[in-house]
């Protein structure tokens, strides 16, 4: 008899795991291709203009989400001096050139006409300055180059290569300016503009009030094609053909480059701007002071002149998904099937303006971060990239096994018992040039040591274009993507023990 007990003690786990596992299916099921498509159909269309950080478009989304988890029922938990739990607050700053200009010669350069000015300086008056020609701002370029206090005048492919690379690499070698020309013609340059002039946006955005120096020191500028001709005195073809010429020797082959002089003057403003993460709370039973926090940013970048950037799949996609799974979870708890941790799900703003929204919670957690057992962070999982076109039935995984390796392992076993997706660890390789793991809402919470998954399904051709529009979106795959995201949340929720963080890292590593 005795034998007999034990054997029924041992299969016991697996009955109660079958059970469990026959009742996530029931509300996964739930989470359907035709709630999806409503849902992002809303979400990714003109009338939220793109929803980019602090405009219109964004508090239009952020009202249709709170409508969503008010009507399931789910609390707003933030203690809101505005008495409203489901929005939280995000104060943010950006930064507003007031009288700034450029002058060379008899030329005036004024700001958001023929130039655009970032940084910290605010000089108040002008400031004369030596103009050096420093190619595209290579290591090569600069090495030999007298740059000490002086404008070093770059090319580029993009704002992004000035601002995120040789911007850096000139001031340590000593310009206390960087001029960057990135477009070859004025159609380009006036859409750029239209799109960074006050009012049509905003900029890289900080959690932090921008204080501003009276020197030229860090000041970055990109300025028109016609401005940089009359500034090195050459035409923008000419500049070119330099840079591809270029041949490191002992006398540096730009220093014989004869430029203007330039006189500058910045005068920088700090502005707030105001935003909100956006969440809904639902209490579990037993284990409810432990949280698993299900997350998605639901800005995009807005607009672009007179484009509307629609960001379908980045990220109405994870957004949407983050609206069913909450739906899931809460129709299971009216069944009866009550989490036993409590979950929170958190649109969050601001990812694309350095993952601000992510950052502030866990500055500022309304839930203590030492009882918020993993998040799961959902960014682009709606398309197909170039690599599984003809394996479409995938996903990224990012992350899983960085700080615990059993959140790895239930992980795969949700994915075998359940969706038999293919699990594609390309970006998690510690290697990997494009750091993604340091490059979603995910990491705020990797850094204070919290584990993570990150769910995506890769870069493409209408990635930040106003062509990454809902008629592009995979809806069939992406609710299975949604589904493996419900499994993985619904056993995290419900397993006895929390997962083992055995992999603590240095929490100093940067972002971006």
């Amino acid at each position: 008899m005795k034998k007999v007990w034990i054997y029924i003690l041992l299969l016991l786990p697996l009955g109660v795991y079958a059970q469990n596992a026959e009742d996530a299916r029931v509300f996964a099921e739930t989470i359907t291709v035709e709630d999806l498509k409503d849902h992002l159909t809303i979400v990714a269309s003109d009338a939220f203009e793109g929803r980019e950080t602090g405009t219109r478009g964004q508090k239009i989304a952020a009202a249709y989400i709170k409508a969503h988890f008010e009507s399931l029922g789910l609390a707003g938990p933030v203690d809101s001096e505005y008495g409203d739990g489901y929005y939280q607050r995000v104060p943010l700053y950006t930064t507003r050139s007031g009288d700034s200009y450029l002058k060379t010669g008899d030329s005036r350069f004024e700001v958001y006409k023929d130039m655009v000015s970032w940084g910290q300086s605010s000089t108040g008056e002008e400031k004369e300055v030596e103009l050096v020609f420093a190619g595209e701002g290579t290591n090569d370029e600069i090495d030999g180059l007298d740059l000490e206090g002086k404008a070093a005048l770059i090319m580029g492919d993009s704002w992004r290569s000035v601002l995120r690379g040789g911007a850096g690499r000139l001031a340590k070698a000593g310009a206390d300016v960087v001029i960057g020309v990135v477009h070859e013609d004025l159609d380009s340059w006036s859409e750029f503009v239209s799109a960074v002039r006050p009012g049509e946006g905003y900029g890289r955005l900080s959690l932090d009030k921008p204080s501003f120096s009276e020197d030229l020191s860090g000041s970055i500028m990109l300025v028109s094609p016609d401005a940089a001709e009359t500034m090195m005195g050459m035409p923008v073809e000419e500049m070119k053909s330099m840079i591809k010429d270029f041949k490191p020797s002992k006398r540096h082959p730009y220093g014989k480059v004869k430029t203007n002089p330039v006189k500058i003057k910045t005068e920088q403003m700090a502005q707030l701007v105001k935003s909100e993460n956006v969440l809904g709370y639902l209490e579990g039973t037993d284990l409810k002071d432990e949280l698993v926090i299900l997350t998605a940013h639901y800005d995009h970048i807005g607009r672009r002149g007179e484009k509307i950037n629609n960001g379908a799949d980045d990220d109405g996609s994870g957004t949407v998904t983050i609206l069913e799974l909450a739906e899931a979870f809460v129709k299971a708890k009216k069944e009866g099937k009550s989490p036993r941790r409590s979950i929170l799900f958190m649109t969050v703003t601001g990812e694309e303006k350095g993952l601000r929204g992510s950052d502030y919670y866990t500055r500022n957690p309304v839930f203590p971060l030492e009882n918020t057992v993993v998040n799961l962070n959902i960014d682009m999982i709606g398309r197909i990239d170039p690599k599984h076109e003809d394996n479409p039935d995938y996903v990224y995984l990012v992350g899983s096994d960085r700080l615990s390796s059993e959140l790895h392992e239930i992980s795969e076993k949700a994915n075998e018992t359940f969706t038999s997706l293919e699990l594609d660890y390309t970006y998690n390789d510690e290697g990997h040039p494009d750091r993604i793991y340091y490059r979603s809402d995910h990491w705020n919470f990797a850094k204070n040591n919290i584990p993570i998954i990150f769910y995506f399904t890769g870069i493409h051709d209408d990635y930040h274009q106003p062509s990454d529009t809902v008629d592009k979106i995979e809806f069939e795959l992406l609710e299975k993507r949604a589904h493996l995201v419900y499994y993985t949340a619904w056993i995290l929720a419900n397993r006895d023990d929390r997962v083992v963080v055995d992999k603590v890292k240095d929490t100093t590593v940067e972002e971006r």
